[in-house]
């Protein structure tokens, strides 16, 4: 039955949208699609039936056989049909060579007279009012001329679909179609846009025109009603005009006429366009019969009511009916994927044209049309996903705009790379005095104009995509100043990542570090980048310094989360990404080395290795990092503004935050092997038991220390390194955090000195109401669930205001003698360390050792930060203890001098000082855990 039905009738009423015999085809499309898949459902059709399949093919398939079943999917019935004997032997009078030729011949010269037909419609003052209206029929012809014309073309000469592309029949055919319909994509390209433009303009006309039908019918009927009184007036004899005579005949009848004009009804289309007909008729007749022509008034009257007639019988005329018909015959969804075979084309004549865009919107608005197809059945069963389809369509649309207009911008950015090239290594910088000998010098006229000219052609694409105006595609509302900003962020986006991914590759074979001078090659060319895209802001009318620098945060942000991934146990993907973007996505580019994602985790691990304790020391109060054998400097704090220059504030932050992940994963490395290796086997537990009773109580001397605590130390010799190693990294990075936050100070100090006092202030009034709180518990103060406290946090680490020494980085139990533990691992690396008075910090004693003192000092502080500060003053006591048996034992052997202290004090009070110095302790509280003399005879002896 249904098969019957698809067969027989015209299922879609498509056939009264086409009225002429050789547009049979393309009127039955839908049905035949339709019928084409049913005959799958009853293969004995399409294998034994062969008078059925004569009548299918002959309906349905007498010109055509390249056919879309939905939305762009097409099928070729050469290759669909080819195992099915009664439907192959149908097709082949169809694929008969004299006919396809035929066939392709006609559709070639009908483009060859609609292509120049099309474009004289379009000239300015073809498509008015009346001529429309006088000639809808021929209108209406135009437009379903084109489009059978297009979609015929643009079916069978299509390239070939996966899954007929190696069917040879199929590739002879189109190859034949090709040649004699004599197919140039852009003649087909350039009909579809005159096409689209002019749909447009006619459906947008009709639109106005039945908004306004009844106003104007009205209009034009008082019109004529009030000439007709007037006239009759004239006849009376009352208001008599020059040389006009009483005729009451004429007056009465002129009256008549009146009320015969008042009681027309637009409602009543066919009896009111008759009765009109008949009333201008017999306006002409009273003319000629009474002589009225010699009475000039009187004929003008009798024009002009005429005429109001006529605009009455065009406004009867606009119906509803040729909109419909418009958008039955307009539809373009066969060319769904189709059309992306033009886009090359498109972007070409954009490149050419700029305001070839305007052109371009009526296209694609043409292609929105294709979304009514996939809605209507949705539509009228009601369903609740109408939104969810007609949203995701809508998606795919505006991104194929998108990608079309791209061309506008990325021809821009191949502009401004001129400009950039210009600006940065040409055009010099004019000093604030110039010698009037050295202006031609400086007027450097030649390449002044050529920048010049680069950015008139840059406002040029600008002023194309601007002119697109406002357009519904679907149900979204595309703004093409937004689609300019976008596609322009889209292209800084690709630039700028690319330069940060080229600039920070790092060569692992090169004897001295690329990192500096690959920073200022990174440096100059952002700069570039950036100077020329604030030159060009106000020409493409956008807020350049913004965008600059909310996607310069955005490419690093999400870099930074990328390298991050590898220390998270719940990765963040691309789609989950807040700072991952459809519209402007964000470049992946594959990793270079083994251990970093991107270019972030690769700047990272190359400082630091260049600053690796185990060959740098570095200087506290030179703030730099020198090389151990060489003594040269490695790097110092101008370095760091390097990086600011080559990855901005967002880069700097965002290493901070790397290292800040990397510092957890080595504390928590650390704890975890302390928690499996150390505190769970029998043998250490009993011999930190030993130490610690040994060691208590902590005001006790020990009386020969050199022995007990060498004879303790020396039983963990193959743990202490692999503890030191750890450390040393932490401090390491550490060192680097806190020489990326004062660098992240100074900066926003003096880029932006009023929000750095602000959050200054603002973090010392928080920290004075939570100091307050925990003096006089009954005072409020920030909750931990309030938002405010996170929030700040975030501020206040980009802008520097933030302490890398006192942070916890991990949570901690608390674990047994580690109090012990620690301070046997410090005894044993301190005999390593000697106090160095030139550099005024603890170096290592011989090369080899391979330790930094300052790195080894803030190492051990985070270390035991992460605990109770109880655990911190029991090892300070320690500490404490261990002086004070040393200096016992060299005053009681008489081998201590007065006017110096024995090695092991000296050193161990030198990282006692600093130790309290990273940590924020006071020397009040050290002078708890040892003698303030002690401490006196110190400080002189290590500044004399």
């Amino acid at each position: 039955m249904v098969l019957g039905r698809l067969r027989s009738d015209d299922v879609y009423n498509q056939i009264s949208a086409y009225p002429f015999p050789e547009h049979r085809s393309t009127a039955l499309a839908t049905q035949a699609a339709m019928l084409y898949v049913c005959l799958f459902f009853a293969p004995s059709i399409l294998h034994t039936h062969t008078a059925k399949m004569r009548e299918i093919v002959d309906k349905y398939f007498p010109d055509n056989w390249v056919i879309s079943i939905y939305m762009g999917i097409t099928v070729n019935l050469i290759d669909s049909w080819e195992p099915y004997k009664a439907a192959r032997t149908a097709l082949s009078n169809t694929l008969d060579s004299s006919n396809v030729r035929d066939i392709s011949s006609r559709y070639a010269s009908r483009m060859q007279k609609l292509i120049p037909h099309t474009q004289q419609l379009l000239k300015e003052g073809a498509l008015i009012e009346e001529n429309v209206l006088d000639h809808v029929s021929k209108v209406t012809n135009v437009v379903r001329e084109c489009n059978v014309t297009l979609r015929w073309l643009m079916l069978h000469a299509s390239m070939p679909g996966p899954a007929w592309e190696g069917n040879k029949r199929c590739k002879q055919i189109r190859d034949q179609v090709i040649a004699d319909a004599k197919y140039s994509p852009l003649q087909v390209f350039e009909l579809l846009l005159n096409t689209a433009q002019f749909e447009l303009k006619i459906r947008d006309m009709f639109k106005c025109l039945l908004i306004e039908k009844q106003n104007k019918w009205e209009k034009y009927k008082k019109e004529g009603v009030e000439r007709m009184m007037e006239l009759s007036e004239v006849f009376s004899g009352i208001k008599p005009l020059t040389r006009v005579e009483k005729n009451e005949n004429l007056q009465s009848w002129f009256g008549a006429m009146g009320k015969q004009i008042d009681s027309l009804k637009h409602e009543d289309a066919t009896v009111s366009g008759r009765k009109i007909v008949q009333l201008i008729q017999a306006l002409q007749e009273v003319q000629e019969f009474h002589q009225l022509e010699s009475i000039l008034q009187v004929r003008q009257f009798l024009a002009d009511t005429r005429n109001y007639l006529h605009q009455m019988i065009r406004t009867i005329n606009i119906k509803e009916d040729v909109l419909i018909t418009l958008q039955i015959v307009g539809d373009l969804s066969y060319a769904w994927e189709i059309v992306d075979s033009y886009t090359n084309i498109m972007q070409e004549g954009i490149k050419k044209n700029p305001s070839l865009v305007i052109k371009l919107r009526a296209t694609f608005l043409k292609l929105s049309s294709a979304l009514e197809i996939p809605l209507l059945r949705i539509n009228q069963a009601h369903s609740p996903d109408l939104v969810s389809v007609s949203q995701y369509y809508s998606g795919e649309l505006v991104g194929y705009v998108r990608k079309v207009l791209h061309i506008i911008p990325e021809t821009m950015f191949g502009l401004l790379a001129r400009i950039v090239s210009l600006q940065t290594s040409v055009i010099k910088e004019l000093p604030t005095r110039l010698d009037k000998d050295r202006l031609r010098e400086y007027a450097q006229l030649e390449d002044r104009h050529e920048v010049a000219k680069l950015t008139h052609s840059v406002s040029i694409f600008t002023e194309g995509i601007l002119m697109m105006k406002s357009t519904l595609v679907g149900i979204i509302r595309v703004d093409p100043k937004q689609l300019l900003e976008d596609g322009i962020r889209k292209e800084l986006v690709k630039h700028i990542a690319t330069a940060l991914d080229n600039g920070l590759t790092f060569n692992p074979k090169a004897k001295t570090s690329e990192l500096v001078g690959k920073l200022e090659t990174l440096g100059k060319i952002m700069d570039g980048h950036r100077r020329s895209f604030e030159y060009i802001q106000d020409y493409v009318n956008i807020y350049g310094l913004k965008i600059w620098q909310e996607e310069v945060s955005r490419i690093i942000s999400y870099n930074v989360e990328q390298e991050c991934n590898s220390f998270l146990r719940n990765k963040v993907q691309d789609w989950q990404s807040v700072h991952q973007s459809k519209t402007i996505p964000i470049p992946k580019f594959p990793p270079t080395d083994s251990t970093s994602v991107n270019f972030i985790g690769r700047l990272a691990r190359e400082l630091i290795r260049i600053t690796d304790p185990k060959t740098t020391i570095y200087i506290e109060h030179m703030t730099a990092w020198y090389d151990v054998k060489t003594h040269n400097e490695v790097i110092n704090m101008k370095f760091f503004s390097k990086i600011t220059n080559s990855v901005g504030t967002a880069g700097l932050t965002g290493l901070d935050r790397l290292f800040s992940f990397m510092i957890v994963t080595e504390l928590q490395n650390y704890l975890n092997a302390l928690q499996k290796g150390v505190l769970k086997d029998k043998a250490w537990l009993e011999m930190l038991a030993v130490v610690s009773k040994g060691l208590s109580p902590s005001s006790a001397i020990i009386s020969n220390p050199g022995r007990f605590y060498s004879q303790h130390t020396s039983r963990a010799q193959r743990v202490w390194p692999q503890i030191l190693d750890r450390v040393l990294k932490v401090g390491q990075m550490q060192l680097l955090r806190k020489h990326i936050a004062y660098e992240l100070n100074i900066s926003c100090k003096f880029d932006s000195k009023h929000l750095a006092s602000a959050l200054q202030v603002m973090n010392d009034a928080l920290l004075a109401e939570i100091e307050a709180h925990y003096k006089e518990p009954s005072k409020p103060y920030p909750k931990e669930s309030n938002p405010l406290l996170y929030e700040l946090s975030t501020y206040l680490d980009w802008a520097g205001i933030s302490n890398p020494y006192m942070k916890i980085y991990v949570t901690t139990k608390n674990l047994e003698y580690f109090s012990v533990l620690s301070f046997l691992f410090v005894v044993s690396q301190l005999p390593k360390l000697t106090y160095a008075k030139t550099v005024g910090s603890l170096i290592s004693r011989r090369v080899q050792d391979q330790i930094d003192g300052v790195p080894f000092i803030v190492g051990v502080q985070t270390l035991l930060r992460q605990f109770h500060p109880e655990i911190r003053n029991q090892f300070m006591l320690y500490l404490g203890q261990y002086v004070k048996s040393y200096m016992e034992t060299a005053i009681s052997s008489g081998t201590g001098k007065a006017t110096e202290l024995p090695n092991e004090v000296m050193t161990t009070l030198y990282f006692l000082e600093s130790f309290a110095h990273y940590s924020g302790i006071t020397r009040k509280t050290l002078a708890v855990h040892i003698p303030e003399p002690i401490l006196d005879q110190y400080q002189i002896l290590s500044t004399s």
